[in-house]
């Protein structure tokens, strides 16, 4: 009989043997043990299983954090279904885009956005529309509730399909990289090994589980591992803070670290039980790794990945690994292929600035009906092997025997702010269809909280008179907070090259201390 490689198969082999141990504790005092994911998921498989939807069927999820939409993203998985995570932050246009890109057989969102998600929903030929509310209320509940508490898991192999994540591309709209239960699987299993997860451990969940990093890192972490987790609907720091001495790891994106650096409670003695802090999504400052080496004692462990990837590079978690260097991502992770190259291809020696590519088996397949856009950002060497373009720039330096890899840039455009990406095109669009509104331009600045500010210049056409601040309001109805500019500046013309190429450097170094 052929072994089924369902990523549901292997977490739920890794469940611990007393079933009624908890398995998540909530900010609001819920408990779940082991055996409540269990039932809930094989309840939810069911559901899903009862909707006759074909083999592939994409299940479209648009709720704010809750253990159900855990559970919901487990039941998917089970049912051999395909998962697709949306920003809850995300607006009627973003939605509209992601639904008739996907095709989701089944949608489910907050009950409070019914009325606008099924009309967009059914308008583009979804059968089926369920809510979820965080307080394990909705239509989805209601219905698996008549369904039976056992299910047989649909066989799968590595290579079929688990998930699909959207990014933003660099030019027009996102893309949605195909995540096979393999490359997810992988990942997971080399980052259980690489980051010394240990019988007794307990994670403090305080991510979103729309993206890589609360979704599958943190989550699959802890459930590969047999890990009870502390689980917070919203990042909150006190929060985190009063559950340090009761956890073993905690993972975040920089600006909850310097928001933790703000809580007095934040000492040795809080950290004393803590085993790893792990930082990722964004670039971590030095002085926030040095501030927190200071007041806690301990070292963060800063790591690399992409939607299209997970996890490609990690600083050392046991010391007979190597040191963990600030201001760098650590090695490659073990089967992580990783190389700087030039703008030939041809790679580059240590310590020189390139291009970087990677392979191995958590690389996604490609792009979601985007064949042409997949051929782009693959590329192929000299043994017919395909790496992976990044459109991330970095160099490799030797350290203690390793190559530990430093990012030192994007591909030029791409602003993170707060951990999440925004591609300025695709803002510039929404700015461009306002009325009124010539052309514009999106750069990301310094900013003390987020790593990076999103700002836009504004030129508006003849006899037109613009207001930035109205211009971002609009804007804020549109599109997700995250990419919504935090200043608009009206402007009669923006800097060109001789080439007529907006010059955004030249914007950028204007407005470089406009947060500070």
């Amino acid at each position: 009989m052929t072994q089924n490689e369902n990523l549901f198969v292997a977490l739920r082999a890794a469940f611990p043997a007393d079933l009624d141990a908890t398995a998540i504790e909530t900010d609001a005092g819920a408990l779940y043990t082991w055996r409540d994911l269990e039932r809930a998921t094989a309840m939810l498989a069911n559901l899903l299983g009862s909707l006759e939807i074909p083999p592939g069927s994409r299940i479209a999820v648009h709720v704010e954090k809750s253990v159900e939409a855990l559970l919901l993203y487990l039941a998917t998985l089970r049912a051999g279904f395909v998962y697709l995570p949306l920003n809850t932050a995300y607006q009627q246009a973003e939605l509209a885009y992601f639904i008739g890109n996907a095709e989701p057989a089944v949608v489910v969102c907050a009950g409070r956005n019914f009325p606008w998600i099924s009309q967009l929903a059914f308008g583009q030929g979804v059968a089926h529309v369920f809510t979820l509310n965080e307080d394990r209320t909705g239509t989805l509940l209601d219905r698996a509730a008549h369904f039976p508490d056992t299910h047989s898991p649909a066989v799968k192999a590595a290579d079929d399909l688990a998930a699909i994540l959207y990014t933003s591309g660099t030019t027009g709209r996102s893309k949605g990289a195909m995540l096979s239960h393999g490359n997810l699987l992988s990942n997971a299993q080399v980052l259980k090994t690489y980051w010394d997860w240990q019988p007794g451990d307990v994670l403090i969940h305080a991510l979103p589980i729309f993206h890589v990093h609360g979704l599958f890192v943190a989550s699959h972490g802890a459930l590969l591992n047999g890990s009870k987790m502390l689980w917070l609907s919203k990042f909150d720091p006190k929060a985190v803070v009063e559950r340090l001495p009761r956890a073993t790891v905690f993972m975040g994106v920089p600006t909850l670290y310097v928001r933790l650096l703000q809580e007095a409670g934040l000492t040795r003695e809080a950290c004393a039980r803590m085993r790893l802090f792990i930082s990722g999504s964004a670039p971590l400052l030095i002085e926030t790794f040095r501030a927190w080496q200071e007041r806690t004692g301990h070292t963060i462990l800063e790591r690399y990945g992409m939607s299209e990837t997970a996890m490609l590079t990690s600083n050392p978690c046991r010391a007979g690994d190597g040191e963990r260097i600030g201001g760098t991502v650590g090695p490659a992770l073990p089967g992580v292929g990783l190389r700087v190259v030039d703008d030939q291809d041809a790679p580059l020696p240590a310590g020189e600035i390139g291009h970087i590519q990677v392979r191995g088996p958590n690389v996604f397949a490609g792009y979601w009906r985007m064949p042409e856009k997949t051929a782009e950002e693959f590329t192929r060497d000299a043994q017919g092997q395909a790496w992976f373009k990044t459109g991330d720039v970095g160099r490799i330096d030797r350290h203690g025997g390793q190559d530990y890899v430093t990012i030192v840039g994007r591909s030029k455009d791409l602003i993170i702010t707060g951990g999440y990406n925004v591609y300025p095109a695709e803002v510039e669009g929404y700015l461009n269809d306002l009325p009124g509104v010539a052309e514009s331009a999106v750069v990301g600045v310094p900013h003390p909280d987020f790593g990076e500010g999103v700002i836009a210049f504004i030129v508006p056409r003849a006899g037109a008179t613009l207001d930035g601040e109205a211009l971002v309001a609009t804007l804020k109805a549109k599109i997700a907070g995250y990419k919504v500019p935090k200043r608009a500046f009206v402007v009669a013309e923006l800097p060109r090259n001789a080439m007529g190429k907006v010059q955004k450097n030249l914007l950028r170094q204007q407005q470089q201390g406009l947060f500070g």
